[in-house]
């Protein structure tokens, strides 16, 4: 079955309405787990990226020497300096307690992104694997990129067979994971074949090959992104990806929780694969529309300037 682009007012369906019947944290609380002392910009766009597009509140787990910086960024994120690199851990804090520490914040937050500006550090990725099978445990949706992708290559079973997590590897993360999984990549193959077939070697996750077009499948299926984008490939876009699916992810369990009065037209299999179109509809045209104002010199800070007009196009297209 080749890729095919979705009916967008399916994808619409899962986006909660602005009511003042719905009250603080219904729309949406996500946490993400990553910032190191020297990556403190990755879990910010990531963050804050997940408010823009519209949910409610954000947790940010990070290392101290993070903290306070992404706290300066911006007062709209709650900041928990709670995670530690081998060189800064203290003797007595053990993995498992730093993991307790932040899973005592779970029930505050629907959705983990685990992985921007992590670091490799062995402290910080072990952290990360616990942090992970505790999600998992609490049937949470999970969102996996950067560093979060490392530690997936290492360790595949951290999310092998778990059909609520999304990966969202670039050219060279997608390579490493299927290397991993021995997946081939035959010149002659379609992309969305190959991206269908590691999202089947790791167990039915939502796989995200980003790339001139977007290819998302669950391993039954295949989406494609395939809107313009900006032409300029700065860092950070792939953050506010990850952020974007992840308030979309939010709402789609606060529709699977009827929150709110809708026809439940959306079966729960499809909602990962709607979440992630949507972000990367919005996360495309952000890009773009940065690009037009800015050209050359457009930021990733630009693109959180667009998103709000991004999603207007979203749910206007």
């Amino acid at each position: 079955m080749p890729a095919r682009i979705p009916d967008l007012s399916k994808v619409r369906q899962i986006v909660p309405p602005l009511s003042s019947k719905l009250h603080k944290g219904q729309a949406g609380r996500v946490g993400v787990v990553g910032g190191s002392e020297e990556y403190t910009g990755a879990p910010y766009f990531s963050g804050i990226a997940s408010m823009k597009v519209g949910v409610d509140l954000c947790h940010i787990f990070c290392e101290p020497g993070a903290g306070t910086v992404i706290k300066s960024y911006s007062p709209d994120l709650i900041v928990h300096p709670y995670l530690r690199t081998k060189e800064k851990k203290e003797t007595d804090l053990t993995v498992d307690k730093i993991v307790e520490r932040v899973t005592s914040v779970f029930s505050r937050v629907h959705v983990l992104v685990v992985g921007p500006g992590l670091s490799r550090d062995e402290v910080m990725q072990d952290t990360a694997k616990e942090l992970i099978k505790k999600a998992r445990e609490q049937d949470m949706a999970i969102v996996i990129d950067a560093d979060g992708l490392y530690l997936v290559q290492q360790y595949p079973e951290t999310v092998k067979g778990y059909k609520k997590a999304v990966l969202t590897p670039n050219v060279v993360e997608f390579k490493r994971l299927c290397e991993k999984m021995n997946v081939q990549m035959k010149d002659e193959k379609e992309k969305e074949e190959i991206a269908k077939e590691l999202s089947q070697a790791l167990g039915g996750v939502t796989v995200v090959q980003k790339g001139t077009v977007d290819y998302i499948t669950n391993g039954d299926e295949v989406l494609k992104c395939d809107i313009d984008g900006g032409l300029k490939r700065m860092g950070g876009q792939g953050d506010i990806l990850s952020g974007a699916i992840a308030a979309f992810l939010a709402w789609g369990k606060a529709y699977e929780n009827n929150v709110w009065e809708h026809s439940n037209e959306v079966e729960t299999k499809d909602i990962a694969l709607y979440a992630t179109y949507g972000a990367c509809h919005i996360t495309r045209t952000s890009s773009r529309l940065a690009f037009q104002k800015y050209g050359r010199s457009v930021l990733t800070s630009h693109m959180l300037e667009e998103i709000g007009a991004s999603y207007d196009q979203f749910m206007k297209h």
